[in-house]
């Protein structure tokens, strides 16, 4: 599978990703009455309009469906060796392309058509969706906890029943994003119901210090690899 971010997030970026993630579920259902992070549930609701013949409902939910299987795309074909070699930060564009589709988000006024801010949110989820899959050794998602909840209640119990330590840590982890994005969607319901469309910009200012962060962290491996010298062939590199 192609990627464009080779390194292990951190836990404090799982975090400000998770909270994001727990926003925009949230703000998409107070506005909208849909899910517009990971598509189960559109789906689910394009089968029972199906059924009940309420045809242009049911085309309307295929929309964010594309829009995320479009986001997916997008970072597979900039996680491509030709591609990489023209863009040369694409985790870089890929968050700062989140950030402005958000920020336009916000800008636009409360009575824009539902359509425009589903299929761009679920636009963004795709690409926070495929980029960001690794918590320090572990897999992890930022926008839909049932993955989460299973990893760490796994990693429970191999603390408890062989006592392993990193079991420990890794069920620690997976509990810190749980309570963000729960975290999040709390703060992302009672924003939109005070101020509506532009709530999404909270979004918008955490996936920015996001950035602030990831380009802090390639720095910081840049000067190592400075003082060090390169890393072997094969190595994972900074983006």
């Amino acid at each position: 599978m192609a990627t464009i971010h080779r390194r292990p997030d951190t836990l404090i970026v799982g975090m400000l990703l998770a909270v994001v993630g727990g926003f925009l579920d949230a703000y998409t259902f107070v506005r909208h009455h849909v899910f517009a992070n990971l598509q189960s549930g559109n789906v689910l609701m394009f089968c029972v309009e199906l059924t009940a013949r309420h045809w242009n409902r049911a085309v309307l939910l295929l929309i964010p469906v594309v829009a995320f299987g479009i986001g997916v795309l997008l970072v597979e074909v900039l996680g491509l060796s030709r591609v990489e070699r023209r863009i040369r930060r694409p985790l870089r564009l890929v968050v700062t392309l989140q950030i402005v589709l958000l920020a336009l988000i916000a800008a636009l006024p409360d009575d824009v058509p539902e359509q425009v801010t589903t299929v761009t949110v679920s636009f963004v989820a795709a690409l926070q969706f495929s980029t960001f899959t690794t918590l320090r050794d572990a897999p992890y998602t930022t926008l839909a906890e049932s993955g989460n909840l299973q990893k760490g209640i796994a990693a429970t119990h191999r603390w408890l029943a062989a006592g392993e330590p990193a079991a420990a840590r890794r069920a620690g982890r997976y509990a810190v994003i749980i309570g963000s994005f729960a975290a999040g969607a709390m703060t992302g319901a009672v924003m939109t119901r005070l101020v509506g469309a532009p709530a999404v910009g909270v979004a918008a200012g955490l996936l920015t210090g996001v950035l602030a962060l990831l380009i802090r962290q390639t720095r910081q491996l840049q000067r190592g690899e400075a003082s060090t010298g390169p890393p072997p062939p094969g190595s994972p590199t900074a983006h």
